[in-house]
């Protein structure tokens, strides 16, 4: 009897951590410890929050935007250039312990100092950058801080170690245009990255009566986080590593420092959480929310087979006669003014292969 185990089977570290806040020199020497710590546990791919390097803007939902000057040029310069020295130790680490890494960055401009972009990056364990994407719009408060991307990263790229693998950031795991574009790639693997957390509305005292007032108009962030994550497996039959942030003591004192009217909305919001999650839309493997730590999942991929009976969007249950999506993929930034129809050529290119002799970052490379 043949074999019906034709997809990889792919272990895979969700990564519920802090950055070393505003610090990105730091920050990239404690991912490649996390890097190290999920190959030495035998995973194929290892996820990083959203905006993991340097630090989650949360200051920007805290405060007016005419008191957020030192936080953002803080930012900007901490952030970090696609071929810059930090992603090169970066992907350097994945390359000598042969292993995957998506690792969510602020990104800045070649063209701008000013310019930042909520951006990810999926290394492969060769140590090339397989994909790039920037977040396609900034949800709410976030755009006092970032500029809008491209559907330049909208691809779902493919190896025979971890499947095919496709992400979308935060808000962008809401847009059923985006998540289709992903589906209709074949997309088995789905990562979904998220901040620590993410408020909505001010903070009100509870009162006698109501021991959640105030705080039930919040952004139910772990409920909230999960159902996309959830609906998009269910519907692309694939599945997802769900990867939020985590605000420790260091972060929370520097935000309230600057904000001190912030303590007591920061201390009542709810942490995010990281897990994994299987083609019927139901949690499997571990899981860790509210505290620091890596967990761990073994997934099959086989097991997106079967349900493609079922309802199979990309396929024998969708109407291409009845329904057109069009995505395009150029990239829209500073350069594209040379370029009538944007930049066409391979914005990967100098990114598949690793030179020895390339200038490390710190120590990151040891």
């Amino acid at each position: 009897m043949a074999s019906t185990t034709w997809l990889p089977k792919v272990r895979v570290a969700a990564c519920n951590v802090s950055p070393v806040f505003l610090d990105t020199a730091a920050t990239v020497q404690k991912t490649i410890g996390l890097i190290r710590e999920a190959a030495a546990n035998k995973a194929d791919l290892v996820v990083f929050p959203e905006t993991h390097i340097p630090a989650f803007p949360l200051w920007a939902a805290l405060s007016a935007p005419i008191a957020n000057h030192d936080f953002f040029n803080r930012l900007a310069s901490q952030s970090l250039l696609l071929r810059g020295p930090e992603l090169t130790s970066l992907r350097r680490a994945c390359r000598d312990n042969r292993i995957f890494a998506h690792v969510g960055f602020n990104e800045r401009a070649e063209a701008s100092v000013g310019c930042i972009w909520n951006s990810a990056v999926l290394i492969g364990d060769r140590g090339e950058v397989v994909n790039h994407w920037r977040k396609l719009v900034p949800t709410f408060w976030e755009k006092l801080v970032w500029a809008p991307g491209d559907g330049r990263g909208l691809k779902v790229v493919g190896s025979e170690r971890v499947g095919r693998v496709g992400g979308l950031i935060c808000g962008e795991n809401t847009n059923p245009l985006a998540r289709y574009s992903l589906m209709a790639q074949g997309e088995q693997l789905h990562i979904s990255t998220y901040p620590p957390v993410w408020p909505t509305h001010s903070y009100t005292a509870p009162s006698p009566s109501d021991s959640a007032h105030g705080q039930s108009k919040q952004y139910p962030n772990v409920s909230a986080n999960f159902t996309r994550t959830a609906a998009h497996c269910f519907e692309a039959k694939c599945f997802a590593v769900q990867c939020a942030g985590y605000m420790d003591k260091a972060m929370r004192d520097q935000l309230v420092a600057h904000a001190p009217e912030s303590a007591e909305l920061l201390d009542s919001l709810t942490q995010g959480e990281s897990c994994f999650v299987d083609p019927r839309g139901e949690r499997v493997g571990e899981s860790v929310q509210g505290a620091e730590g890596v967990v761990y999942a073994d997934l099959d991929l086989n097991e997106c087979v079967v349900p493609k009976q079922f309802h199979d969007v990309v396929g024998s249950y969708q109407r291409f006669d009845i329904f057109d999506l069009k995505v395009d993929r150029k990239r829209m930034d500073a350069e594209a003014i040379f370029d009538g129809e944007g930049v066409e050529e391979d914005h990967l290119s100098g990114l598949q292969d690793l030179d020895d002799e390339e200038v490390s970052y710190g120590e990151a490379a040891t």
